[in-house]
């Protein structure tokens, strides 16, 4: 299946490549932009920027999901279906409409619980001794 992948941080690095590994042909990869960070301010790679091109495939890394040029970039990119897994950002309608099989979202807690950003670490910190993943 052709596939566009979002994606940011580690977690969503190993479905990234389960998705290669498993033969789909991912067409493009959106993830957030490079930052600095760290008590140097060391500009850092998203790990899945990291992976992609290790892997060979194209990467976009808009600042913002509206901004000119980027739905035209994803039309091109003819996606079957998107997944997104820790992209860290709401997509608006005309990209979910997108996809002819739709989109994929992979969350990182048991929802409804621990909704929105870092759910692994708001799991932790409530001290919660079991969570898991959600797909819509």
């Amino acid at each position: 299946m052709r596939l566009v992948f979002m994606g940011t941080p580690e977690f969503a690095v190993l479905s990234l490549s389960a998705l290669l590994d498993a033969g789909h042909e991912v067409s493009l990869v959106v993830t957030r932009p490079d930052r600095p960070a760290g008590r140097g301010r060391f500009m850092t790679t998203p790990p899945v920027k990291t992976r992609a091109l290790q892997r060979g495939l194209s990467v976009l890394q808009p600042e913002k999901v509206r901004e000119p040029g980027f739905l035209d970039a994803l039309r091109r990119a003819r996606p079957e279906t998107i997944v997104v897994v820790a992209y860290g950002k709401i997509l608006p309608r005309e990209v979910l409409d997108l996809p002819e099989k739709g989109c994929l979202n992979l969350h990182a807690s048991l929802l409804p619980k621990f909704r929105g950003a870092s759910p692994v670490a708001w799991a932790v910190l409530a001290g919660e001794s079991r969570t898991g993943v959600c797909a819509m």
